[in-house]
């Protein structure tokens, strides 16, 4: 159980620098700004090396399914709140079904 619960929290952690590297690739202006482009390098490498090792133990399909899931609704959530991105009924609609979609692979999976 402890390996399964593991496997899962690096993915998470996966999908979180997933974001992050999206985020400062925003700020990156086309790679010509030096600290963002830094911080778009530096977590793609984390992002990339997690999803290997939650491979190890959870099934490809799911896991890659999960990986992109939390970087889409993460980095459209991070959109609304740090860059006033609009919140409409059907984008936070898309959102949740998203995040149901995350939810039920992790429940239906092993």
């Amino acid at each position: 159980m402890t390996g399964a619960i593991s496997a899962w929290l690096t993915l998470i952690l996966a999908g979180v620098f997933e974001v992050t590297w999206a985020y400062s690739l925003k700020h990156a202006d086309g790679f010509t700004r030096f600290w963002p482009s830094l911080g778009t390098l530096a977590a793609i490498g984390p992002s990339f090396t997690l999803m290997g090792v939650a491979l190890k133990s959870i099934p490809f399909g799911t896991a890659y399914a999960v990986w992109c899931g939390i970087g889409v609704a993460g980095t459209a959530m991070v959109g609304i709140l740090a860059l006033g991105e609009p919140t409409t009924s059907p984008r936070l609609i898309c959102l949740a079904l998203i995040v149901t979609g995350i939810a039920g692979l992790k429940v239906t999976g092993p």
